[in-house]
């Protein structure tokens, strides 16, 4: 769960893979359904792009992003917001999502600072941006595409799939900043035993339970916005807190081991999320 690892390492490569993976499939689809849209639906992409601007700006001036990483969750901004455009949008569990880890990595930051734990001032990078959001994205890709490329409507499997990612990145980043800073005695997933605060796929109680009340509360966003039913919050909420304790068992294992850095184990994380949502929500 640590979100503070350098990624300046053997294993950057994995970053720039991430970003490859995802920047081109977010970039071509949000250009391609815009140019599809804009004939009939002129005024659902200039509010998409004007949002998505707005967001990437105010993201940067809060320093809460690199502008490179601002840039990306803009737009990523404007392929979740043409899914359903409007004010039932799945942008407003983004929008939890940013509001609940820009509070939480500023909670108790002097202690982090002190623990050398904390996240640098200026704020994420792309790759991290991209790690934390992409299997999200890329969730909500296939469903959009099916409806509007392939004029048919598969179940909402692909949806439920994309707010587990986002409740299971939000769980992520709460767990590990509120679980720093509360205390607690960290131990390490795999053996039980205690360890610094910080290590990787460290737990503590505190930080489980914030993260799990973080992600609760993006899955209830999402339910109210999108008309989530109470069986699709239910797995989106379990799969969300699972792919918390899988991102501590990479962290725990792969990643100590120095074969996974941490943009790959919180991609993996969210993508486990999503797949596990995806599959359950499919059999209601």
């Amino acid at each position: 769960m640590n979100l503070h690892t350098s990624n300046r390492s053997p294993l950057h490569w994995q970053s720039k893979l991430i970003l490859l993976l995802v920047i081109p499939l977010a970039g071509t689809f949000a250009i391609v359904e815009s140019m599809q849209r804009w004939p009939f639906a002129p005024a659902s992409i200039v509010t998409a792009y004007l949002i998505a601007g707005g967001f990437a700006l105010v993201v940067w001036m809060l320093r809460a992003a690199t502008p490179a990483a601002a840039l990306t969750g803009g737009l990523f901004a404007v392929v979740l917001y043409l899914w359903a455009p409007g004010w039932h949008t799945i942008l407003w569990a983004l929008l939890a999502l940013f509001l609940l880890t820009f509070a939480a990595t500023r909670f108790g930051r002097r202690r982090k600072e002190a623990l050398g734990i904390a996240e640098e001032r200026h704020g994420r990078t792309a790759s991290q941006v991209v790690a934390n959001l992409g299997a999200g994205v890329v969730a909500a890709i296939p469903l959009r595409a099916w409806r509007i490329w392939l004029g048919i409507y598969p179940g909402r499997a692909a949806l439920i799939a994309a707010v587990a990612a986002l409740g299971e990145a939000t769980a992520d980043t709460l767990s590990s900043e509120f679980g720093e800073v509360l205390g607690g005695e960290p131990r390490l997933l795999t053996t039980l035993r205690r360890v610094p605060p910080g290590t990787d796929g460290a737990i503590s109680i505190y930080g489980t339970l914030a993260g799990a009340a973080g992600a609760a509360v993006v899955v209830a966003v999402a339910a109210i916005v999108l008309r989530l039913t109470s069986a699709e919050s239910l797995v989106a909420s379990a799969s969300a807190i699972a792919g918390l304790f899988i991102d501590s068992l990479l962290g725990a294992t792969l990643e100590r081991r120095g074969w996974l850095n941490n943009d790959a184990v919180n991609a993996l994380s969210t993508a486990a999320a999503a797949i596990l949502a995806g599959v359950l929500a499919d059999r209601l």
